[in-house]
């Protein structure tokens, strides 16, 4: 059985396709990519169509991790096609809970905070790196690193 997983973040450029780049690498080196469909979303649309941040894909790629995605907004459908969906703030997980209620009973994705699935944190949103320094990305990387883990082990369990 195929899990199917949808990252959230607000533009799709830097935490959810970070997110998904280390689900993935992560899913590789345990053998599990066919058991798994993964791809991220952005709430907002203005940058559409773009690969991931470039501080991002380099801060990723020192740690093995290609980022390869291309930007893209949620949409309706993705409510109904995805098991889970993970948010990376509580500004999305509004988001997110908004386009759920729209759909009604055939929104049937769980939407679950990422970070929740974090156990070397107490910290409860993904920060936002793109206005910050290099250490911003790392610092993702590393929170997105430990809540990819849980999340996949966690799935595994209820396998």
């Amino acid at each position: 059985m195929n899990h199917r997983l949808l990252f959230v973040c607000l533009g799709n450029i830097c935490r959810s396709p970070a997110a998904e780049g280390v689900f993935l690498h992560q899913l590789k080196s345990q053998g599990l990519e066919e058991q798994f469909v993964v791809d991220s979303a952005g709430t907002g649309g203005w940058h559409v169509g773009r690969s991931a941040d470039s501080r991002m894909r380099a801060a990723a790629a020192q740690r093995g991790i290609v980022l390869s995605s291309r930007a893209r907004q949620i949409k309706l459908e993705d409510l109904k096609t995805f098991d889970l969906i993970l948010t990376m703030d509580a500004d999305n997980l509004i988001n997110v809970q908004s386009l759920a209620k729209e759909l009604g009973q055939m929104a049937t994705a769980k939407i679950k905070p990422m970070l929740s699935y974090a156990s070397k944190t107490s910290v409860q949103e993904v920060p936002d790196p793109y206005y910050g320094g290099d250490a911003g990305f790392e610092e993702v990387l590393d929170l997105l690193e430990d809540a990819c883990a849980g999340l996949l082990a966690e799935l595994r369990s209820k396998a």
